[in-house]
């Protein structure tokens, strides 16, 4: 007697394939450590680029990681720009008389450690081991937030795959730092906005910092604003839309008041938007409103720079091109 068929409902099927996604992309599970650390996961290069300020703004970040007593989790390379990072974690911790444990935890996979034992950071302990790459991703995400850096193929695989897993909701939403080095990601800003503009992607919200001192400001008002409790996605996007916003004036205080600690200001703040006198509230409202504008119309006129250096290099490969085509052309080529 021949088999029938067994008849699945389509719906049915998609539920299936969401939540085979959603398991292949559950961290796996580890030994439970209680850990008094913001869990800071950074996604760079593993390879230091050509322009040694790369490396270099690399390394100071990790030293204002430590400062802030956050963990760095990170793809456990000593290598490049991620090798940078967590060297300079290790030089700030050695600073502090080893009183804490290494505030570093690395994540790789068995296939990567089989091929490159000798990989690591000197000093670091806490090592994950993972099975599969998507293992290795989940559980680089189990993080607070994310700061991305300068990197290649790999890092924008790391930025793509988590927009991807937050957008259809695999994941929760969580800050996104882009640690914007000489204007590392500005190409990649506009054409994360213009795929968003055009109705392929959500928006999701990036603070931009362009230098430390602007990244330590934006680790602070994530604390401030996204690490207190549990806060649901639109909790979350409101609190980074905030932090998005606000951010210039902070940055703009901060220069002109060094002596005030960046959570006073923030306390200040927040305390006169929420408070009853109007003409105070006003005059913050502009206050920020203008620091926002000058920071943006800044960041334009960087970009149009940019855009032209983009420009002279696509007509000189037009010359070359030209040059080529000619000189086939006299050969006999053509």
């Amino acid at each position: 007697m021949q088999k029938k068929q067994r008849l699945v409902c389509p719906e049915k099927k998609t539920l299936a394939k969401k939540a085979s996604i959603k398991k292949a992309i559950t961290p796996q599970k580890t030994p439970k450590k209680q850990t008094p650390y913001t869990r800071v996961f950074v996604a760079g290069g593993s390879r230091s680029g050509l322009n040694p300020v790369y490396k270099q703004q690399a390394f100071e970040l990790g030293k204002e990681i430590c400062r802030q007593n956050y963990q760095l989790t990170f793809g456990l390379s000593s290598r490049g720009i991620m090798g940078a990072v967590a060297k300079g974690v290790m030089s700030e911790w050695v600073k502090k008389e080893k009183r804490i444990p290494v505030p570093i935890q690395g994540i790789t996979t068995a296939h990567y450690k089989k091929l490159y034992p000798s990989d690591n950071v000197d000093g670091v302990k806490d090592i994950i081991i993972s099975n599969t790459l998507e293992q290795r991703k989940a559980n680089l995400l189990n993080s607070d937030f994310i700061v991305f850096v300068p990197g290649g193929v790999g890092t924008l695989d790391e930025l793509s795959y988590n927009c991807i897993a937050i957008q259809d909701g695999f994941l929760d939403l969580k800050p996104f730092v882009l640690f914007n080095i000489d204007g590392f990601f500005h190409h990649l800003l506009e054409y994360l906005k213009d795929i968003h503009l055009k109705g392929f992607s959500d928006f999701i919200p990036f603070i931009v910092a362009d230098n430390i001192f602007e990244t330590r400001i934006a680790f602070e008002m994530i604390a401030h604003y996204c690490g207190k409790k549990k806060q649901s996605k639109h909790q979350i996007v409101n609190a980074v839309n905030k932090i998005v916003y606000d951010f210039p004036y902070v940055i703009e205080q901060q220069k002109q008041h060094p002596e005030i600690s960046i959570a006073t200001l923030l306390k200040n703040k927040d305390a006169i938007l929420r408070g009853s006198q109007t003409k105070a509230k006003q005059k913050l409202e502009k206050e920020i409103e203008t620091a926002y504008l000058n920071k943006e119309i800044a960041r334009m006129y960087d970009r149009l720079a940019k855009a032209g250096r983009d420009t002279a290099l696509v007509s000189h490969k037009l010359d070359q091109l030209k040059a080529r085509e000619e000189m086939g052309r006299n050969n006999g080529f053509y």
